[in-house]
């Protein structure tokens, strides 16, 4: 029996990307070599300046190849993180483009969607991206077929919304080219028992983040989520809830130490804070997509919120 061929994949390393994403999109790779005892894939590593890449937790990662030594590539996944919107480089979009006119596979890892899609190699593919980055890419993409999926393999196009998510997509990517006990036995390695479906959730149920279980609060908060525009009063929530608003205070008082108003408050404001970081909207248009009915009153409530302006909040980029 022949050996089965090496798939050669590289890494494009973007500045400020996520160590987790990184790790956990390769080391499947790894163990898939190891449990099978083929060399079904080889990585390398790659920059744009072929100079080491400081990752957002500060720690770089040393490019292995050059940038332009991509003959024998079969697959480039580009791992990004924070920091990535800023990201509007036409040298790296073409190269992203003639590694997809040749043939070669390309991926993604959290935001890393946001460059495939800067670069137009998204059209005509399901792709996901992190949660915190969602309405940002939806808003600057708006005829993509975004999904929030965990992740998405669509033809030759593999995106996911990062984190431990990178796990699950390379181990389903070894299910679908090497079997699924290959790919079981890879996620075992990471004593991660359950590869998890593209399907699951990005983020934290309710009921986990806010560490409560009751029914009426639970939805009280997703009424609060879904309506950061248009605003409803305590007492609207209230009768499409079923909850007096005196019954509404007391529940959040017991179970969130705060009052209806100031939590929904927080929920508006870290709203705005993820727009004013991960889009291109103006300030005003933050305020308003966050229901507030002037800048300038936006404006106060968030420098009593987060101790800085929006304009200083968005400076700090």
């Amino acid at each position: 029996m022949t050996d089965p061929k090496t798939q050669k994949i590289g890494f494009l390393a973007v500045p400020q990307f996520s160590m987790l994403s990184f790790v956990a999109a390769l080391e499947p790779l790894r163990a898939a070599n190891r449990l099978s005892e083929h060399s079904l894939y080889e990585w390398h590593i790659f920059s744009q300046d072929n100079q080491p890449v400081a990752a957002s937790n500060g720690l770089p990662v040393s490019p292995d190849r050059q940038f332009d030594e991509t003959d024998d590539i079969d697959m480039m996944i580009v791992v990004a993180g924070i920091g990535t919107t800023e990201i509007r480089d036409k040298k790296l979009f073409e190269w992203l483009r003639q590694l997809s006119r040749r043939g070669v596979a390309l991926g993604a890892t959290s935001t890393g969607s946001l460059l495939l899609a800067r670069a137009r190699l998204l059209s005509n593919h399901r792709c996901t991206i992190h949660w915190e980055n969602k309405e940002s890419f939806e808003e600057e993409f708006p005829g993509l077929n975004i999904t929030g999926e965990l992740y998405e393999i669509d033809s030759n196009i593999m995106t996911c919304s990062g984190g431990l998510a990178s796990l699950d997509m390379m181990c389903q990517k070894i299910a679908l080219e090497h079997g699924g006990d290959l790919a079981m036995g890879c996620a075992e390695q990471f004593i991660h028992p359950h590869i998890r479906p593209a399907n699951e959730q990005q983020r934290m149920e309710l009921q986990f983040r806010h560490n409560t279980s009751h029914p009426r609060l639970i939805k009280v908060i997703q009424l609060m989520q879904n309506q950061t525009e248009e605003i409803l009063t305590c007492t609207e929530i209230g009768e499409k809830v079923g909850l007096s608003t005196r019954q509404m205070e007391r529940l959040f008082r017991t179970y969130l130490s705060t009052t209806p108003n100031a939590f929904y408050m927080q929920l508006r404001l870290e709203r705005a804070k993820h727009l004013l970081l991960q889009s291109t909207m103006s300030i005003t248009q933050i305020a308003t997509a966050c229901g507030f009915n002037s800048t300038s009153y936006f404006t106060r409530c968030y420098s009593r919120g987060f101790g800085l302006t929006p304009r200083e909040q968005r400076q700090k980029l």
